[in-house]
């Protein structure tokens, strides 16, 4: 076994063997209880991001147990067509060639893609096997694959029959740049620089908006109908500058009668909520601007861009004397195009809808009724609040890429929707044509849970695996993606729900709490973490931050203590090797064991069954915190350097007992951290563990039985015992490291009122580094440990007694400083009225700890006192 770890020489190997033996493969057909995560489909044009990272970390740990545990454990991995984001990186390959999808027609157009895509596409899924994704790769799957386009097909015909979707013209969002409709999750909101122009339309009609070129497109101004300002104005009308035309004032409830002048603009075929306003009132929606958002009203302004035509028209308005105010800056928030980055236009559409309010209200009471539980829980008041207000959602988006809406139109207003095994009902020279739109990349994930076990066939997958066991994903999409799934799968699925658990995690972040952004410099890429430290380290670092719900804090220092982690435990499992470690025979009877293996076997039992607790309640950062503690602390600081007596005391028995108990306790460490940990531990594993003692079949830590607590090996007593022994040799290395004594060096000590620790004297001399005192033994200082136990210890010529006590002399006089900087503050009542009660909390905890400084210090320069 090599002297140190090296995952670079361990990981791919490890993998390779994993998948050629078939380790991850699960059978439908087996009569064990199933298990199943359907991975959330990364963009096919997408890269191993932190985010990713952090997913598939807490997916495998989860899949990795309950393989262990003897579930069918299936993980189905996959990828999204991204619709959008792949078409755009063959559109700027053809505009490098200096042609457009337009000049190669839709069908050639789609062949680049699929071209693109077996060229260029799915680089994520080699990155997911260098984290050690353990995922059936015999089932992956592909949004625009036969069988899950077959499924699309299938559930658009059984909505559009069911009158759940239908096309009609509503606001939606636009984006000019990729001429397309845009789903909400598409849509990024920043904090924009804009300005806000009042504008005074009459004498007593004033308005502000952000985007003046719209106001060519008015069609009524609002109030709300309880304000007394304007009663009178209601039902009267007003002629819109620039236009000439007269529009009519109404009363909505929607107007907010404290912002602004109380008045607001109403443009219905440019705003959402002008255009609710719209369809209650029975306004005409007047579209100003083209898909490129160029102004198509006649006139000084037609063919400007919507940028070109703001100022124009403002300074159209001014010259009028219509500008009442201009407030530049003016920060408001503004939706972009998460692909281009170019701002969304609001805007009236012809587009295919679904009609979600039943869907919606099924998706609601499935968790309501308990049928799924969000974990963490109080993040379903979230859930709720989407659902339960949930707006009908836009599903056709203007691109070539994608699956393609299957209605046709005919030569006499005929429009058939036309199933997947159905023929079209006419051909294009009969004057029949397809829809030229395709569906939102979100129509086809949220089948994800059913399509890609065979729906809408009953096949053995989709009987032994549906519902699903757990979805596991980022708070950020639960309104989105987790909402559509739910919604399609209770549909399809005849009411039955998709999965049974929700495991919502947070965003990945930096070790201060700021998200992650190229423009801060905080960018964490995992795959350089992964070459650096290995994935078992970046794995570690980011499950040992992730709380249900909450946001997962990481750094570089981090990241380098969970490789440090991983280095503890080979060194542990290399010295057990050495020193003869087995996993062969029964482990002995509690009552033949002594103390210390009877004390580690029961910290051993309240491990495991914490561990299974946490993981249960995917508390993922307590079971790597558990795990790292037991592990460093109890097993490699402890236990191990606990072992080296008894290992070296010649009673053979005795140490034969201990080996057991040492090759015993790793393994059912190694297998509680494999979910985690996956490459250290089989490379472990197989070292300390003979193939030859295994039953037939493949020798693997990624199938072997995951740890079950035994109360036989509970013993508080033991555990009592030796937490005595740990707080004598903890004080004695304490006093020994406050007087500057080096590690190595032995001190002569008289060890008085050990009572039931008397037989531990020769471990706790041997820890602590203490000899039996001799004919000239003259106690220097004494220690009172607690429980009766006094040492001491006689340290004359150890330390330079003059030097160590001019140090301490020194460190408190800067002690005693800080103490008193601190006090003055705190008397003085204009700093603890004024100061910010963090501010003065911290000051507090300064005098506190400097306190605490002083009260050690003298109690060592009183120890120096009798030197």
């Amino acid at each position: 076994m090599p002297a140190q770890y090296s995952p670079a020489q361990v990981e791919e190997r490890l993998y390779e063997h994993w998948v050629s033996a078939g380790l991850f493969r699960a059978d439908a057909g087996s009569d064990k209880p199933p298990f199943c995560i359907v991975i959330p489909p990364p963009n096919v044009t997408g890269s191993l991001h932190i985010g990713h990272a952090l997913d598939h970390t807490i997916q495998d740990s989860l899949i990795r147990r309950k393989r262990m545990q003897g579930y069918e454990a299936l993980w189905l991995p996959g990828m999204d067509h991204a619709g959008i984001a792949t078409q755009n990186v063959v559109e700027r390959q053809l505009a490098a060639e200096g042609l457009s999808r337009h000049d190669l027609g839709r069908e050639k157009f789609i062949e680049r893609v699929w071209q693109w895509k077996a060229e260029s596409g799915g680089k994520i899924l080699g990155q997911m096997r260098r984290l050690g994704d353990s995922v059936d790769w015999t089932r992956e799957r592909f949004t625009m694959d036969e069988g899950l386009s077959r499924a699309v097909v299938t559930i658009f015909k059984r909505l559009f029959d069911d009158d759940l979707i239908y096309r009609a013209e509503r606001i939606i969002n636009w984006c000019p740049r990729c001429l397309t409709a845009l789903s909400d999750i598409e849509v990024e909101h920043s904090d924009d620089e804009g300005e806000l122009i009042s504008i005074r339309y009459s004498d007593e009609v004033v308005v502000a908006t952000t985007r003046a070129e719209t106001m060519l497109g008015d069609t009524a101004v609002a109030v709300h109908p309880d304000d007394e300002r304007y009663q009178h104005l209601i039902g009267t009308e007003v002629e819109l500058p620039l236009t000439g035309r007269r529009i009519p004032i109404v009363a909505d409830a929607h107007v907010d009668p404290s912002f602004g002048t109380g008045m607001v603009k109403v443009t219905p075929a440019h705003d959402p909520n002008d255009f609710e306003i719209g369809q209650r009132h029975g306004l005409p929606s007047l579209t100003v601007m083209d898909e490129r958002g160029v102004i198509t009203v006649r006139g000084p302004f037609e063919g400007l861009d919507r940028y070109e035509a703001r100022p124009a028209i403002v300074e159209a308005l001014r010259e009028e004397g219509r500008i009442v105010s201009e407030k530049r800056p003016y920060v408001h928030a503004v939706g972009h195009c998460s692909r281009c980055g170019t701002t969304v236009e609001p805007r009236l559409s012809l587009q295919w809808f679904v009609r979600t309010e039943p869907l919606a209200q099924a998706a609601g009471d499935a968790v309501r009724g308990g049928r799924v539980k969000i974990e963490p829980q109080e993040l379903a008041k979230r859930y709720f609040a989407w659902v339960d207000n949930m707006h009908d959602w836009c599903i056709s988006r203007q691109l070539w890429w994608g699956h393609r809406i299957p209605v046709w139109y005919g030569p006499n207003g005929e429009v058939v929707c036309v199933g997947p095994d159905e023929e079209p009902p006419g051909t294009v020279e009969q004057g029949w044509r397809q829809d030229e739109d395709v569906l939102d990349t979100w129509f086809s994930s949220g089948l994800w849970p059913f399509s890609t076990l065979g729906w809408p066939d009953q096949t053995t997958d989709l009987a032994k695996f549906y519902p699903t066991s757990v979805l596991v994903t980022g708070y950020d999409i639960l309104f989105f993606w987790v909402a559509r799934m739910m919604m399609f799968g209770l549909y399809a699925m005849n009411g039955e729900q998709p999965f049974n658990v929700v495991a919502l995690h947070g965003m990945v972040r930096d070790q201060h709490g700021k998200k992650m952004s190229k423009s801060f410099g905080n960018v964490v890429d995992p795959l350089d973490w992964i070459e650096r430290f290995g994935a078992d380290a970046t794995r570690f670092t980011l499950a040992r931050g992730a709380n249900p719900g909450s946001d997962v804090p990481v750094s570089e220092e981090w990241a380098q203590g969970s490789r440090n982690f991983c280095n503890k435990l080979w060194n542990a499992t290399r010295y057990a090797l050495l020193s003869g470690a087995t996993v062969e025979g029964d482990l002995p009877p509690a009552s033949e064991l002594g103390s210390v293996d009877r004390w580690i076997l029961s910290r051993l039992q309240h491990v495991t069954a914490q561990v299974d607790e946490y993981f249960d309640a995917y508390e993922f950062a307590k079971v790597c915190d558990t795990l790292y503690h037991f592990a460093w602390d109890d097993v490699a600081d402890w236990y191990i350097e606990l072992t080296k007596p008894i290992l070296n005391s010649g009673d053979a028995e005795a140490a034969a007992r201990t080996r057991r108990v040492l090759g015993h306790v790793l393994d059912q460490l190694l297998r509680l951290l494999h979910p985690v940990l996956p490459f250290v531990t089989e490379e472990l594993w197989q070292a300390l563990t003979a193939p030859a003692s295994q039953p037939a079949g493949v020798h693997s830590i990624v199938v072997a039985a995951w740890p079950a607590a035994d109360p036989a090996y509970v013993d508080e007593a033991a555990e009592a015992e030796l937490a005595a022994l740990q707080r004598v040799v903890t004080e004695v290395r304490r006093f020994r490291s406050d007087q500057g004594l080096k590690p190595g060096q032995r001190v002569n000590a008289r060890l008085a009122g050990l009572n039931g620790l008397a037989g531990h004297e020769p471990l706790i001399r041997s820890l602590a580094r203490l000899d039996a005192p001799g004919d000239a033994f003259a106690a220097t200082a004494t220690l009172q440990v607690g429980g009766g136990v006094v040492v001491e210890l006689d340290t004359r010529g150890s330390i330079d007694v003059a030097a160590e006590r001019a140090r301490l002399e020194k460190d408190r006089a800067a002690a005693e400083k800080e103490a008193a900087q601190c006090r003055a503050k705190l008397d003085n009542p204009a700093f603890v009225g004024k100061a910010p009660e963090q501010v003065v909390g911290k000051i507090r905890g300064r005098l506190a700890a400097a306190e605490a400084e002083l009260e050690r210090l003298s109690r060592q320069l009183d120890t120096l006192a009798g030197v």
